[in-house]
C-alpha cells in the first residue's frame, strides 16, 4: 500500500526532525518564539533589530527535548532561528485562520486509521490553510489524542507512537502542523486532552502560554492578545465537567467569566469547552451545554464587552445565534480527530440546566475543515473550508452596530 509507506516515512520524518520544531506564540507578555531542540543549549533569536539570546523554558528529560523561548520584540520583520525564518506577528490581523480538534485518536477500542489521509487528514489541512496565507492562526485546543498503543496487524495505526512525549508530539502535531506554524503565529487553547490527567507534560513544556510550572497546573488563568481588531480572551476550561458540576473550579470560572466585563470591547472569547452548542441527542434532537460552564455564567451569562465565542470540542462546525443577549457561538472542532454528527438545524436545541438561554437560529456543517475569518466592514467574512482547502460555505459575522447584537449569519444549503 503506497499510503501506508508514504506514513511510515512522515513518522521516520518526524523523529528525524526532533530538533526542527520551531514557532510563535501568543504567550502572557505577548508574542515567543520557541523552539525544540536536541541541542544541549538554546539557540540565538535573529531578527532584524539585533539578537536576542533565548532562554531554557523546559530542560531535556527521557521523553523531551530541550525546550528553549525569547520574546519577539517590538517592531520586529524577520526573525530567525539556526536559519530557519519565523512567522512574524502582524499588527491588527485581517485574515485569523482557525482549527481546533486535530490530533488521530488511538485509545483502546477507538482506532483511528491515522495512516489513511482520508481518515486523518490534519496533515493535509495544515499544508492547504498555510496556502491561504493567514497573518494568525488560533487553535482551540485538543492536540494529542495518540494515548494507548496501535495494536498488531491494524494498518490503519501502524507504527504509531502513544503517549503524553516528544515522539507522539510530533506525529500528533509538530510535525503535520509545520506549514502552519510557519505561515503564521498561532494562539493556543488548552483543551481536555491536556488536561492533569492526560497530556500535561507536552502542553506545559511547549504550548502553554505561562511558565513551566514544576507540575501539572490543573487550571491556567485566563489570558488577553490585543490583536489591534479584536481583544482575544483565552480561558482554560480543560476540567469543566459538562454532565456534571465541577464545585472545585466553579467558582473560578464564575469569576473569569465575571472577569470578561474589565475587558475593553470588542472581545472574543476563545474557549475549548462550549457553554452552549450541540450534539446529537435522543431521537435526534439537538441537545447539549456544559453544565459547569452554564452554571458559572449564572443569571448573568455572558458580559456586554464578549461579541463573539470561539470554541472546539465538539468535531463539527457550528454556529448559533442565542436569546437573552449571549453572544453567538462558532464551534471548530473538525480539524482531524473522529467527526460527530449533529442535526443540521440548531433551533430548538435543548440545553442543561436552567440558564433560559435557548438558539434563535444556528446550523452545523459536517465533514472535516477549518474557517478563514476576513476582516470586513461592520464583521468579518467567515469561510469555510474542506481538508483539501476547498470553499464550501461562506458566512458573516455581524459585529454590535446600531443597538443590534452581534450575531453570525450562516446560510443553509
Amino acid at each position: 500500500m503506497k499510503w501506508l509507506a508514504s506514513v511510515l516515512l512522515f513518522f521516520a520524518a518526524s523523529a528525524a526532525h526532533a530538533a526542527d520544531s520551531a514557532w510563535v506564540q501568543a504567550a502572557v507578555t505577548g508574542y515567543e518564539a520557541r523552539v525544540a531542540t536536541a541541542a544541549t543549549d538554546c539557540a540565538v533569536l535573529r531578527t532584524d533589530g539585533g539578537d536576542v539570546a533565548m532562554t531554557v523554558r523546559a530542560a531535556a528529560d527521557e521523553s523531551f527535548p530541550l525546550l528553549c523561548a525569547a520574546p519577539i520584540p517590538a517592531a520586529t520583520h524577520t526573525a530567525s532561528i539556526a536559519g530557519r525564518p519565523l512567522a512574524i506577528p502582524v499588527a491588527n490581523p485581517q485574515r485569523i485562520l482557525v482549527l481546533g480538534d486535530t490530533g488521530c485518536r488511538i485509545k483502546g477500542a477507538a482506532l483511528q486509521a491515522c495512516n489513511d489521509p482520508a481518515h486523518w487528514p490534519f496533515p493535509s489541512l495544515a499544508a492547504s490553510a498555510a496556502k491561504l496565507k493567514p497573518d494568525l492562526v488560533v487553535h482551540l485546543g485538543d492536540y494529542l489524542y495518540r494515548e494507548s498503543p496501535c495494536p498488531l496487524g491494524v494498518a490503519g495505526c501502524a507504527g504509531s507512537p502513544w503517549g503524553d512525549n516528544w515522539t507522539t508530539w510530533l506525529a500528533d502535531f509538530f510535525t503535520p502542523a509545520t506549514p502552519l506554524l510557519a505561515a503564521a503565529p498561532i494562539v493556543l487553547v488548552r483543551g481536555n486532552h491536556e488536561d492533569c490527567e492526560r497530556a500535561w507534560q507536552g502542553w506545559q513544556r511547549a504550548l502553554s502560554a505561562f511558565a513551566v510550572a514544576p507540575a501539572c497546573m490543573p487550571h491556567e488563568p485566563v489570558f488577553t492578545l490585543d490583536t489591534g481588531a479584536v481583544r482575544l480572551a483565552v480561558m482554560d476550561d480543560a476540567s469543566a465537567s459538562e454532565t456534571s458540576i465541577n464545585k472545585t473550579d466553579l467558582p473560578v470560572y464564575a469569576a473569569e467569566i465575571a472577569g470578561l466585563a474589565k475587558i475593553p470591547a470588542p472581545v472574543w472569547f476563545v474557549h475549548h469547552r462550549p457553554i452552549w452548542a450541540a450534539i446529537s441527542g435522543p431521537l435526534g434532537i439537538p441537545a447539549g451545554g456544559n453544565r459547569t460552564l452554564i452554571a458559572a455564567a449564572g443569571d448573568t451569562l455572558i458580559p456586554g464587552t464578549v461579541e463573539l465565542q470561539l470554541s472546539g470540542h465538539i468535531h463539527t462546525f457550528e454556529s448559533l445565534n442565542f436569546s437573552k443577549g449571549v453572544p453567538p457561538q462558532i464551534v471548530a472542532g473538525n480539524g482531524g480527530d473522529n467527526l460527530h454528527v449533529t442535526p443540521q438545524n440548531l433551533w430548538g436545541t435543548v440545553f442543561q440546566g436552567n440558564s433560559g438561554v435557548t438558539v434563535t437560529d444556528g446550523l452545523s456543517v459536517g465533514g472535516f475543515g477549518f474557517l478563514l475569518m476576513t476582516k470586513a466592514e461592520n464583521g468579518w467574512i467567515i469561510d469555510l473550508y474542506d481538508s483539501d482547502g476547498r470553499l464550501t460555505r461562506q458566512c458573516r459575522f455581524l459585529a454590535p452596530a446600531g443597538g443590534k447584537p452581534s450575531r453570525v449569519n450562516c446560510p443553509f444549503g
